[in-house]
Order: C-alpha cells, then sequence, then structure tokens
C-alpha cells in the first residue's frame, strides 16, 4: 500500500486479523508482525495506533468483550416471548463464532487482559462472564413466567450452557446448529408439562 494512503476501518481490519492467526497459529504464536501480516499492511501501523501489542490486544479483547456482552445483554428483555433455547442461541450467536473462539483462546493464553477488559466494560464482561450472568438472569425470569419449571436452578443451568459453548469454541466446533441443539437439549428438560 503506498505510504500516506488512509486505510479504513484500519482497527477492525487488525481484529480480524488477529483472530486469523489465533484461528491459524494458536494464540501463543501472536506477534504484532504475524498481525500486521496477515493484515496486509506495514508493522509501523500497529504502532502508529496502538501503544504496544499489549495495548493492541487488550484493546481487542475490550472490543470483543463488548460484542459479546451486548447480545447477551438482549437476553433479560425476551423473557416470556419466542422460544426460551432459541432465545439463548439467539443471542450467544449475535458475536461471530470466530470472533468468541479468538476472544476465549486470547484470554486463555493471556489471563492478565481480563482484567484490562473489567477496568474498561466493569465486572463479570471479560470472557464467558457476560453470557452466564446474562443466561442466568433470562433463565430466571423465563421461571418466574412459567416457562422454565421451578425444579431448575437458573444459575446452574446458566452455567452448562456457558460450559457447552466453552467447549465447542475452544475445539473449533462452534457451528451454529450444533450449538442449537446442545441448548436445546438442556433446556427442554425443564420446560413445563404441556396438556395433551
Amino acid at each position: 500500500m503506498p505510504r500516506g494512503v488512509a486505510i479504513p476501518e484500519l482497527r477492525q481490519q487488525l481484529f480480524a486479523a488477529l483472530e486469523r492467526v489465533i484461528a491459524r497459529d494458536g494464540a501463543g504464536r501472536l506477534s504484532g508482525r504475524a498481525v500486521t501480516g496477515e493484515a496486509g499492511v506495514a508493522t509501523g501501523l500497529l504502532y502508529a495506533h496502538f501503544a504496544d501489542v499489549d495495548d493492541f490486544l487488550a484493546a481487542y479483547a475490550v472490543d470483543r468483550a463488548f460484542l459479546v456482552s451486548a447480545g447477551a445483554a438482549s437476553l433479560p428483555g425476551r423473557v416470556g416471548t419466542g422460544d426460551v433455547a432459541g432465545n439463548l442461541c439467539e443471542a450467544v450467536l449475535s458475536a461471530s463464532p470466530a470472533s468468541v473462539l479468538a476472544l476465549a483462546r486470547l484470554l486463555v493464553s493471556r489471563p492478565e487482559l481480563a482484567e484490562r477488559v473489567q477496568a474498561v466494560l466493569g465486572d463479570n464482561t471479560a470472557g464467558f462472564d457476560a453470557i452466564e450472568n446474562a443466561a442466568a438472569a433470562y433463565l430466571a425470569g423465563e421461571q418466574r413466567a412459567g416457562r422454565v419449571t421451578a425444579a431448575a436452578d437458573p444459575a446452574a443451568l446458566a452455567l452448562a450452557l456457558v460450559g457447552v459453548l466453552h467447549r465447542l469454541v475452544l475445539t473449533g466446533d462452534a457451528e451454529p446448529g450444533r450449538i442449537r441443539r446442545a441448548f436445546t437439549g438442556l433446556i427442554s428438560a425443564f420446560a413445563p408439562a404441556t396438556a395433551g
């Protein structure tokens, strides 16, 4: 690219490149050079926009954690509407599985980034915490509405859902249909019996 030419959406271009590097090489192989090479830009551009690689990684983690938590935040407003498992799937899948995978792998390999995300977004916002908390609140609301049985433990069920998601994401098998089947299987055990 010629010098002096502005690159639109450079941050997002670098973030997408980071996700591809993590998917291909793992979080342990991350470097500024790997990311800029993947993005097809000069190495110096990363440092023109971020203080260092750690600053870049923190900005990425905050950006993607915000996307994940925004999708999860919509759950409590869905109480009493649609399908319970479908609502959970829609909220979880609102962030791209590639982004969730890269974020999870990055936070596992660099746990100190979770503190930086929490400093910006607040407690319980890094990794899968936002999904777990929103799912527990949502399931408790559905329980009060009679769409989840009284026998269910919303917090434990939310933890189980996040455990399923975590496993599928970290193994690279977070295909939307598989997530839907798993969530439906877990939730259906706590659906009230219908008169028939």
